[in-house]
């Protein structure tokens, strides 16, 4: 269980590693943390992937037959690409929850953890058992982390919904298009499963702040429950668009690649087509961007001196960046950029991400070997903990990889109990 308060000699469950030198350093920033999974899809994994970066010991329950995740993005010889690095450094085991035997093994399991995770259905769980007031009989302490598409009360609750879903509820998806008139075409996605990624990531932070909450008092503090929504976490990322709408019944607009409230900060084409974004909507940057153009008229000219007026003319002062930026190729035009110092970076591809030399020094892109892929590059660990930063200690493991290991070791099973429950196909 979670416990910070050792000063001499670390408790068993928390390993001390050593540097190259052979130093012992202080642990993983969530050393002796347990979570439990009872996830699919993206966003309670991807939570719990977080705090397994920071060394939390995560173990994730999957139906028999595995996370349906497993088979999503790219694939080499039925293996997920995708897969390596979503479920990395989690404990897998498999659970058939229909069965009365697997509810009881998450009944131990919670008993030996500090967290809950989960994204079922509003009271789904609670309905087979195992819901925060039946695991807390055991675990008084338990936090327990809800995360759905509508959250756990309200007219919507039962509703469907994906990470999609979200988006477009949370207003995301209105947004994520060009201006109004300008195309035909349905609103862009992000591209990625934004939704479920953030609401993720609300979750992880509101793990850590109910841990802390619990334990500020030696341990005394009452368990928290966490209701994250997916339709909530990115409506709170709206930034000025519900104020804007209540005090002046504005409808903020979609503005393609410009930004509604600074300008000039658009993606410009260089002359090879390669996409650059430029930002200089200060002051002094915008002068610069000026002279480099050749408008230099425009410094101090009423309409163009600051940023209010200058978001008025951002048509007129777009097309002139795009007419300058359309002589040069991109790197040329990289380079011209950067000796001004003005903000500015091509959009980024795979291929830029993967080579770029910031990212790299930082370990934000890193080689890790999965035992049937081979090398694989993975995405670092966010956030950076200076004196004890997180580790890829493997990549996303096979279904019911650590079920003998974790029912073994950390329950008490014996192999012949485990087998049974093969046989039984609760495993």
């Amino acid at each position: 269980m979670f416990d910070w308060q050792w000063t001499t000699e670390p408790p068993p469950h928390i390993v001390l590693r050593q540097n190259t030198n052979g130093v012992a350093v202080l642990p993983a920033t969530l050393s002796g943390l347990r979570v439990l999974e009872i996830g699919h899809f993206v966003a309670a994994p991807f939570c719990t992937r977080l705090l397994a970066d920071l060394g939390a010991d995560v173990i994730k329950i999957e139906p028999p037959g595995g996370d349906p995740v497993r088979q999503w993005g790219e694939m080499v010889d039925g293996r997920s690409l995708w897969w390596s690095m979503h479920g990395r450094n989690k404990r897998t085991i498999t659970l058939n929850l229909k069965s009365d035997e697997g509810r009881a093994i998450v009944h131990k399991l919670a008993e030996e953890c500090d967290v809950v995770v989960e994204n079922f259905r509003p009271g789904q769980l609670a309905k087979m058992g195992l819901g925060p007031d039946e695991l807390r009989r055991s675990n008084p302490r338990l936090i327990f982390a809800h995360i759905s598409g509508y959250g756990q009360t309200g007219p919507g609750r039962d509703r469907a919904a994906f990470g999609v879903i979200g988006e477009a509820v949370g207003g995301l998806r209105y947004l994520t298009n060009h201006p109004p008139g300008t195309t035909d075409l349905p609103p862009v996605r992000v591209g990625i499963s934004i939704g479920d990624s953030i609401a993720g990531l609300y979750a992880a932070f509101g793990v850590m702040a109910a841990l802390w909450q619990r334990d500020r008092t030696g341990g005394d503090g009452e368990a928290r429950t966490l209701d994250i929504a997916l339709t909530e976490s990115v409506f709170s990322m709206m930034e000025g668009m519900l104020p804007e709408y209540g005090k002046l019944g504005k409808i903020k607009q979609p503005t393609g690649g410009g930004i509604a409230t600074a300008a000039p900060s658009n993606a410009y084409a260089a002359k090879d087509g390669t996409w650059v974004l430029i930002a200089a909507n200060s002051e002094p940057l915008f002068a610069k961007l000026a002279t480099l153009i050749g408008r230099s008229e425009w410094i101090g000219k009423p309409g163009f001196e600051g940023n209010a007026a200058r978001v008025k003319n951002v048509a007129e002062i777009d097309a002139a960046i795009s007419a300058w930026t359309r002589q040069h190729d991109g790197a040329e035009l990289l380079t011209i950029l950067s000796e001004a110092d003005i903000p500015n970076c091509k959009a980024y591809d795979s291929a830029d991400c993967a080579t770029d030399e910031q990212y790299l020094a930082r370990g934000m892109v890193r080689e890790v070997q999965d035992p049937h892929l081979g090398t694989m590059l993975h995405a670092g660990i966010v956030p950076h903990v200076v004196e004890s930063p997180g580790e890829v200690r493997w990549a996303g493991p096979d279904v019911g990889a650590y079920n003998d290991e974790v029912l073994g070791d950390l329950l008490g099973f014996t192999p012949a109990e485990v087998e049974g429950l093969r046989e039984r196909g609760v495993l």
